[in-house]
């Protein structure tokens, strides 16, 4: 038995986010400003999406009698990053409507399905190859060539999971050091720039997608992200079509990201697609203060069955991540005009952790200090 009927919520229903982090945490501050209630379901009791909802449940997500109880108060469920077990999807979705639908995550949870679901869409990736073993690694470098990429087909995030591979990488290392049975190898792409389309899609079908979006990375991280992107207006919406083509193929209902590299050529650039996010993203955080509407607004409203808003820039908007110790400096951005400070509400800053964002905008023809 599954749940997929879509469910129209009226304000005051309860709305159930699995995940804890900082997207539960903006997901159910957007649904609050809306009136209607989410509860949390997290393992870890320091979740600071905790800090913002009445009702939370701390348990494993192989607790079933937790996720039943869970199930219980909620009238739709989402979910704030995409290895959401799938069995704890399959135990919620018999119970309630669970937003994105669980099959996508089948789909999103695997590199590999991924990238073979989008070409399936005459949607060009990077060129790629399964690989489950060293001497797999070899004969897909022997095909496809170096430079290179290799990552696991799951679980992979900010640079975890993966390597780049060039002339001269000792192969067995390189697999020893990934740890997984199951890998893809991608062809090493010569990019100008990466950008992101943040999309929504309703249950009706109807696609909105925000301004497409240029990020920087630093270590793997996302650092900077940039609206709208430097890129041409027929680039744009090549970028905005192939988002709303992935989203409509899943069947998807709520926000999804696609991320891209822009690839300069001959006769122009053209884009290939990295990777899809099944959920709220982190290159979308602009949208909390520098559209009329915020990517986890638009959500709330696509699984609640309400209409999308068509969002409207309100500048030209820099989104900087405060990753680890930058945190300490919080304080320095509450004197720049146009800058908005967003913490976390996590601990201790460790390296790599994303403890907030600032985001500036700046009106059009002035720049934000970025």
């Amino acid at each position: 038995m599954t749940t997929s009927s879509h469910k129209t919520l009226k304000p005051g229903d309860t709305i159930g986010i699995l995940g804890g982090g900082q997207l539960g945490r903006m997901l159910a501050m957007a649904a609050a400003r809306l009136g209607l209630r989410c509860q949390v379901f997290s393992p870890d009791p320091d979740s600071p999406a905790f800090d913002v909802v009445q009702h939370a449940t701390c348990a494993e997500y192989a607790d079933v009698e937790a996720l039943e109880l869970f199930a219980n108060d909620c009238d739709v469920i989402t979910y704030e990053f995409e290895n959401v077990p799938a069995a704890t999807a399959m135990i919620l979705d018999a119970r309630r409507p669970v937003l994105p639908a669980q099959a996508i995550l089948r789909t999103t949870q695997d590199r590999l399905i991924e990238k073979d679901f989008i070409t399936g869409l005459g949607i060009g990736t990077a060129a790629y190859a399964d690989v489950s073993s060293a001497a797999g690694l070899r004969t897909a470098i022997d095909r496809i060539g170096l430079p290179a990429v290799i990552k696991t087909r799951r679980f992979g995030y900010d640079g975890k999971g993966q390597a780049i591979i060039r002339d001269g990488c000792d192969l067995d290392q390189v697999w020893e050091d990934l740890a997984t049975k199951a890998a893809i190898l991608e062809a090493f792409v010569p990019f100008e720039r990466e950008i992101s389309v943040v999309a929504a899609r309703g249950a009706d079908g109807h696609v909105e997608c925000f301004d497409v979006t240029e990020n920087e990375h630093r270590d793997h991280i996302l650092k900077f992200s940039y609206a709208p992107a430097n890129i041409s207006d027929e680039l744009a919406a090549q970028a905005r079509g192939i988002a709303g083509t992935i989203a409509s193929a899943l069947g998807y209902v709520g926000v999804l990201a696609v991320e891209l590299f822009v690839v300069p050529g001959p006769n122009g650039a053209t884009l290939v697609v990295n990777e899809i996010a099944p959920r709220v993203h982190n290159s979308g955080h602009w949208t909390l203060d520098g559209a009329s509407v915020s990517q986890f607004e638009q959500h709330i409203r696509a699984i609640a069955g309400w209409p999308l808003a068509r969002a409207v820039r309100h500048g030209q908007v820099t989104m900087t991540n405060l990753i680890g110790d930058d945190i300490l400096d919080y304080a320095k951005w509450m004197t720049v005009p146009g800058a908005t400070v967003h913490l976390y509400g996590k601990g201790k800053p460790k390296p790599g952790r994303k403890m907030g964002h600032v985001t500036e905008v700046a009106p059009p023809g002035r720049k934000p200090r970025g």
